[in-house]
């Protein structure tokens, strides 16, 4: 996929998430995030956060996670999470808007807090029921 040239004006939204075993769901959660702006950033989880947040390794690896959402060519730039300090690709990157997955869990007021002139906005959901990344991998028959 080639860059396009972003104007200074442009409006850059950031999205995060594990991505293990891409699907529709998260397909539509790009596509979402990419509405919302003229430039997005996807962070992927790295495989130490994903275990201690989830409880559980991914399935897939970082690299094979972060290779499946720049094959999808939504996203304008796909980079790995930091493994200690969540805020710093924030830091680095200064979206103007935070897109968050119908379902993800966040600290919602320690990011409005540490970043007050980021807009924080949820995507809604895009058939849960056939789409969960858990009932994605079921029927994959990867366990988690």
């Amino acid at each position: 996929m080639t860059k396009q040239s972003i104007s200074s004006d442009a409006m850059t939204v950031m999205g995060f998430g594990t991505f293990d075993a891409f699907h529709p769901g998260h397909a539509f959660y790009l596509k979402r995030l990419k509405n919302w702006g003229d430039r997005l950033i996807m962070v992927i989880a790295r495989d130490k956060n994903v275990t201690k947040i989830k409880g559980h390794p991914p399935h897939f690896s970082e690299e094979e996670r972060l290779e499946a959402v720049k094959a999808s060519q939504i996203a304008d730039e796909v980079i790995l999470g930091h493994e200690y300090d969540f805020f710093d690709v924030i830091r680095r990157f200064q979206p103007d808007i935070i897109g968050l997955g119908y379902d993800q869990k966040a600290n919602l007021e320690a990011i409005k807090e540490a970043f007050p002139g980021i807009e924080v906005r949820r995507a809604e959901a895009h058939f849960p029921e056939k789409f969960k990344s858990s009932l994605v991998k079921k029927g994959l028959g990867i366990s988690d």
